[in-house]
């Protein structure tokens, strides 16, 4: 599920698009906003099902050796762990992943089935994949610390793959990961008998955090004017136009946040964009939006404009 702030960051690059452009189309922009933020659940399952292409290609692999003129003892009767693995099983026959692959329509790994390859190569070449196929009747929890291994030390870690992911869509570099962690976390704690949180449709976890985003962009730009009143003077040693675009732009939804959204906290506002900086702008931006927002919030508190509810404060 997505959190707050890798929303804050969706509404952040669909505000910087819109100061880069010409183009003001709001409704097109918000349409934007939304489709980066559904689009995450399409690479949560194309990894998925990423895993699941893996194993057909062992299972090629081993058809192939066994087929060789001179196949050893092994070769003929090679190990079936991989092949058998309980937790593939799972997401394989998993039926809301398959309904929305199919109504999705991906078909990655069939039409770009050399990075299945890739990664089956270097799972091949590990020293851990051998030793997992001469385990003798693995359990579930071997098979899914295998694939867990498998995820985060080849799949997750692969530049070819990184590369593609950012030629198929703009906004995936950003959520790969984010996507990366949240699976990890998944497949570490999924049963048989749970295997249902494997994949569920949406990304959000209530209807606030559906809106929250939505609400926030068009906040921002409706009270733009407000926001760089508020802004005005507090940045002695800079002019408006001499900050960088993305930190202006993290100051307006931080101002934004204070004025127009009573339940969340000023700290957490702050230390959202405080993060934010860190991951996205110049090494000194964090320290610069910090300083400026701390400011902000003095001056708001004494002039009474801080428009904060019992939980805001907090």
């Amino acid at each position: 599920m997505l959190t707050r702030r890798h929303i804050r960051v969706k509404v952040l690059q669909t505000l910087y698009a819109r100061h880069q452009s010409e183009d003001q189309d709001q409704v097109g922009q918000e349409k934007f906003l939304t489709q980066s933020l559904e689009k995450i659940q399409e690479l949560q399952a194309l990894l998925l099902m990423m895993i699941v292409a893996v194993r057909g290609q062992a299972e090629k692999f081993t058809q192939r050796v066994q087929q060789k003129y001179f196949a050893s003892d092994n070769e003929r009767n090679p190990s079936v762990n991989f092949t058998n693995n309980k937790l593939v099983d799972l997401i394989e026959n998993h039926e809301t992943l398959g309904q929305f692959a199919k109504n999705k329509k991906l078909k990655n790994w069939e039409q770009d089935d050399e990075y299945v390859v890739i990664l089956f190569n270097k799972l091949k070449e590990t020293k851990w994949y051998n030793e997992y196929l001469d385990l003798k009747q693995p359990s579930f929890e071997q098979d899914r610390e295998f694939i867990v291994r498998f995820y985060k030390e080849i799949l997750a870690q692969d530049e070819k793959l990184y590369d593609y992911i950012e030629d198929k869509s703009l906004t995936w570099i950003d959520d790969f990961p984010w996507v990366n962690t949240a699976m990890l976390k998944l497949l570490n704690k999924v049963t048989p008998s749970r295997s249902n949180e494997l994949f569920t449709l949406g990304v959000f976890k209530d209807q606030d955090d559906q809106q929250f985003g939505q609400k926030l962009f068009r906040s921002v730009l409706r009270h733009q004017d407000e926001l760089q009143t508020v802004l005005q003077g507090k940045t002695p040693n800079w002019d408006q136009e001499r900050i960088a675009d993305l930190d202006l732009l993290m100051l307006y939804m931080g101002i934004c946040e204070f004025l127009h959204f009573p339940s969340i906290p000023v700290r957490v506002t702050i230390n959202e964009y405080l993060e934010i900086a860190k991951e996205y702008s110049t090494p000194k931006s964090s320290l610069f939006i910090n300083g400026i927002l701390d400011n902000i919030v003095k001056d708001l508190m004494l002039t009474q404009q801080l428009n904060k509810n019992e939980r805001g404060l907090r």
